[in-house]
This record gives C-alpha cells, sequence and structure tokens, in this order.
C-alpha cells in the first residue's frame, strides 16, 4: 500500500480527536502515574504515544476510555467528556489494550459477533477477518488453543468493529511476525487516508516513525516532548550523517569548518561527518571535492532515527520488557 509521507496527509480539520488537560493520575500515596499532562490530538492524525516501561502511556488511555478514572485534570475524546459521556466514546472508539483478555473457550467468530452486537454495528465477520489475516477455519475453533499472534489479529478485528473514528492501538505489533507488522502498518496508513485518527504506542520505534504524524514522548508520567520526527531531530540538533567513499582522502581536509557540521571521522577512504542542519549536507560534499578528494564512488545520508531521539529525550534505551500494568503490580 501506497500511503503518504508522514505529516504530508491533509487532515481533518475541526475538533481535537484528543484533547488531554493537566491530567494527573496518582496511585495511592507514593506512585505518581501521570503528572499534568496536557497534549492534543487532530482528527484524521497519526498520533505515536511513546515512552519508557512506566512512563504513563497505558495509564493514560486507561483514562480516555474510563477504564480509571483521574486523580486531577480532565480529556475529551471526538468532543466527548472521557468521564462524563463514556459510552459516546466507546461507541465511536476502537481500542486494542496492552493486556487484553479473551474468553479461552469461545471460537474468534462468537467474540466478534459479540463486539458487533456491543456496538450495534452490521460488519461482515469474514471481512473483518480477512481484513487482520486470520483465517476463517481458526475463527471457528476456541481461541484458548491460538497462537499470540493468532489472538493479536482477532483483538486488531476486535478494534476495527463498527469502523471506528478513533483508532487507540497499545502495543499492536506484540506477538505479531513481520508479515502481521507489516499488516498493522498498513491499516493504520489506511486509516488515516479515511480521516480516521490513530492513537498508536508501540515498542517498534521505527514503525511508529514510519507512519506517524506526531509523536509525543513521556517521560516519568510527564511529556517531554511531542512533534513530528524531523521536528524533534531539529529540536535536538541530532541532524544527520553523511558517509562519503572517495578515491583519495585529501591531506588538507577542513569539512570540520563547515557551519552546521558537529563531527568528522575518516576511516580510510571513508569520510562520516554528523550535520545538524539540512543545508551542510550539500556544503560538506562541495568541500570535500574543493579539498581535492578524488572521485566521490559512494555515498549514503543517514537521518538520526527515533530510537535515537527517544534515548536523548528520556535517558533510556527504547523499552522492550515487562509493560506499565506490569510494573505497578
Amino acid at each position: 500500500m501506497n500511503g503518504a509521507a508522514p505529516g504530508d496527509r491533509q487532515r481533518a480539520t475541526g475538533d481535537h480527536a484528543i484533547r488531554i488537560d493537566g491530567l494527573t493520575k496518582r496511585y495511592g500515596a507514593d506512585v505518581l502515574a501521570v503528572d499534568d499532562l496536557s497534549l492534543s490530538v487532530e482528527r484524521g492524525e497519526i498520533f505515536g504515544f511513546l515512552g519508557p516501561n512506566g512512563a504513563g502511556k497505558s495509564t493514560t488511555i486507561d483514562v480516555l476510555m474510563d477504564y480509571v478514572r483521574p486523580t486531577a485534570g480532565e480529556a475529551t475524546v471526538l468532543g466527548f467528556d472521557a468521564q462524563r459521556e463514556t459510552r459516546a466514546v466507546h461507541e465511536r472508539v476502537g481500542i486494542l489494550p496492552d493486556g487484553y483478555g479473551l474468553w479461552d473457550r469461545l471460537t474468534g467468530r462468537t467474540h466478534l459477533e459479540y463486539a458487533i452486537d456491543l456496538k450495534g454495528a452490521n460488519d461482515a465477520i469474514d471481512a473483518l477477518l480477512d481484513r487482520v489475516g486470520l483465517d476463517r477455519a481458526a475463527a471457528d475453533r476456541p481461541v484458548g488453543g491460538y497462537s499470540k499472534g493468532m489472538t493479536q489479529r482477532l483483538a486488531l478485528a476486535i478494534a476495527l468493529v463498527g469502523d471506528p473514528d478513533l483508532l487507540i492501538l497499545d502495543e499492536p505489533s506484540s506477538g505479531l511476525d513481520p508479515n502481521g507488522v507489516r499488516l498493522v502498518r498498513e491499516i493504520v496508513l489506511e486509516r488515516a487516508e479515511r480521516d480516521k485518527t490513530v492513537f498508536f504506542s508501540s515498542h517498534i520505534l521505527p514503525q511508529v516513525e514510519a507512519v506517524c504524524d506526531r509523536v509525543a514522548i513521556l517521560n516519568r508520567g510527564r511529556l517531554v516532548a511531542v512533534d513530528s520526527v524531523d521536528g524533534l531531530r531539529d529540536a535536538l540538533g541530532t541532524g544527520a550523517t553523511v558517509t562519503m567513499t572517495v578515491d583519495s582522502v585529501p591531506a588538507n581536509l577542513t569539512i570540520d569548518q563547515v557551519p552546521g557540521v558537529q563531527s568528522v571521522t575518516v576511516d580510510g577512504r571513508t569520510i562520516r561527518a554528523t550535520v545538524d542542519r539540512p543545508e551542510a549536507k550539500v556544503a560538506v560534499l562541495d568541500r570535500v571535492r574543493e579539498d581535492g578528494a578524488g572521485a566521490i564512488v559512494d555515498l549514503s545520508v543517514e537521518q538520526s532515527s527515533l530510537e535515537d531521539l527517544f534515548s536523548a529525550y528520556t535517558g533510556s534505551a527504547p523499552p522492550t520488557g515487562a509493560t506499565e500494568r506490569e510494573e505497578r503490580r
């Protein structure tokens, strides 16, 4: 599927899909899960919601769905108060939560029948199964015998029931093989092209970077950054790394004097320059030629990844371990 690049899609105008103002959630006297969080998500936007384990992501989603009540602050979802108009929210939102529960003795088809009836929808079950790549014959077996990937596909199908205006995905790729991960990406992009909103929390940061218009990063319950990935790069000055292989490296290499160049390394005939502004990439190439380098035989430009930015903003590696719910126990 060929979707527009993140940030290039035309988004619906009007009120926000999600608006959070001063949200705080405490568990007892000692655990501050979310600390005065304020952010907004536009309609039609794919919004990434990131943070280390225990940062407050799942707690925030729980508040949006009124699974837990905030200690302070408020949230609206599609214009409805998350705590006072819960039914209206649930009718319009599809959610794949982290740590969802399914009934082992019921078939996948029965789960979907129940979800369709609960929402008063008229979805075709086989179409839902096909959309998430779950075998129709498997849907007639009890889910207690499903693999992790199969249960994840079923949970995603349940989230899509009723063609929700807002899709909330909390670790949607958990247990999926590469084909399943690609399927999630296709579904997310497809919904954005139809002006649906996706609120997307995942530890697979390259996938987030590939689809999200903007991302928010939480750390210890507080919002530490919110912007497009390019905007986060610009704010940190992480820029890009230009790597070139030349026939011969000049004796007097002066690209470290080019404005915007942060560092330069030379390894044999390979020159690497880290730059913090877009125009410096071309200036580096020009300077290498001016310094008398031989022909450039290979060239690559690597942007700072979302994983690099995540580490810079949170001081930690991207999370891969326990979920927030596990850490709260």
